[in-house]
């Protein structure tokens, strides 16, 4: 089972579509997490969730995500069928099956919109983009 937490990291200012924070990513085998400097983490759960709908839902084998500002990549691949393998520059975290990982996904991305995403103005762009990406990636897994 794979479990993932995104964070706005706090004492920013006023809320940004550019906040920093932090992705972590679990599995019975390891774990991957931002680097120390964080990244900018509303674009890059945005971009995580376009990059793994095609993968999920869709017949892409692999996934490279490197995310905005980010230091680490972690990587899905499809293997067996239904299953998923997620690692970072070859070291294991995890599989999860793919219905699995959607849900998981998605909760963490509509829990960090519930945290920050509201507090950013309503016609901001990052803002749009994010809660579209959420949007498309809860329609392709019904």
């Amino acid at each position: 089972m794979i479990a993932v937490r995104f964070s706005v990291r706090p004492g920013q200012g006023e809320p940004s579509g550019f906040d920093l924070g932090d992705i972590v990513c679990e599995g019975e085998s390891g774990s991957v997490r931002s680097a120390d400097r964080g990244l900018m983490v509303y674009l890059s759960v945005a971009l995580l969730l376009d990059d793994l709908r095609p993968l999920l839902f869709g017949k892409r084998q692999n996934v490279s995500f490197g995310g905005v500002d980010m230091s680490v990549r972690i990587d899905f691949e499809r293997v067996g069928k239904g299953l998923v393998s997620v690692s970072s520059r070859g070291v294991p975290v995890g599989r999860a099956r793919v219905e699995d990982l959607a849900r998981v996904f998605l909760r963490a991305a509509e829990e960090l919109a519930e945290q920050g995403l509201s507090s950013l103005p309503e016609g901001d762009g990052v803002r749009i983009d994010y809660s579209t990406a959420v949007r498309k990636f809860r329609a392709a897994e019904a």
